[in-house]
């Protein structure tokens, strides 16, 4: 009787998880209409990897906070401009080539 309590009390601790499943992004095809309406904390998740990806692709291995949310707010200023526009365009036109 106690393993099965004990099989119980592991299942109901791993079901609730598996409930809250990933959900996968293709980042090259989210438009700026997505990323805005986006809920805050899948934006920050997206905004994160865009910044990583961006400095990977300038050639730096520093984040400077303050500059990150300066580039995170003017992604969404272009984004509000040209919602149709793929995110991915806005970064590709705006990281310097190294």
């Amino acid at each position: 009787m106690k393993k099965f309590i004990g099989c119980l009390a592991i299942m109901g601790a791993i079901l609730p998880s598996l409930a809250h499943g990933q959900v996968g992004i293709d980042m090259a095809s989210v438009t700026c209409a997505q990323y805005l309406a986006m809920p805050p904390d899948r934006a920050r998740v997206f905004s994160a990897w865009m910044s990583g990806w961006a400095n990977q692709k300038a050639g730096r291995n520093v984040i400077y906070l303050d500059a990150f949310n300066k580039n995170i707010e003017s992604v969404r200023q272009w984004c509000n401009a040209s919602p149709n526009e793929s995110v991915m365009t806005l970064l590709q036109r705006v990281i310097p080539k190294s």
